[in-house]
């Protein structure tokens, strides 16, 4: 929930760097979450671990985009 809250706060204020910066360092520890769910349950091509992996992983870049200011 609170990824998603900084992601939505992020889309509001579109020149606030430092807050791009927090969002695409916690997308990025949700992606590697990710990864390590699919470890723990030993498969790693679940429906859910694939999911969420590449939800994050797109939050990520445009959260980068904005943090670089290319937005």
């Amino acid at each position: 929930m609170l990824l998603a809250a900084v992601n939505l706060l992020r889309t509001d204020r579109p020149g606030d760097r430092g807050l791009a910066w927090v969002a695409a360092a916690s997308s990025a520890s949700y992606v590697v979450f990710s990864v390590c769910f699919g470890v723990v349950i030993a498969h790693n091509f679940d429906m859910r671990t694939v999911a969420f992996g590449l939800v994050s992983l797109g939050l990520r870049l445009f959260a980068l985009r904005a943090a670089l200011g290319k937005a």
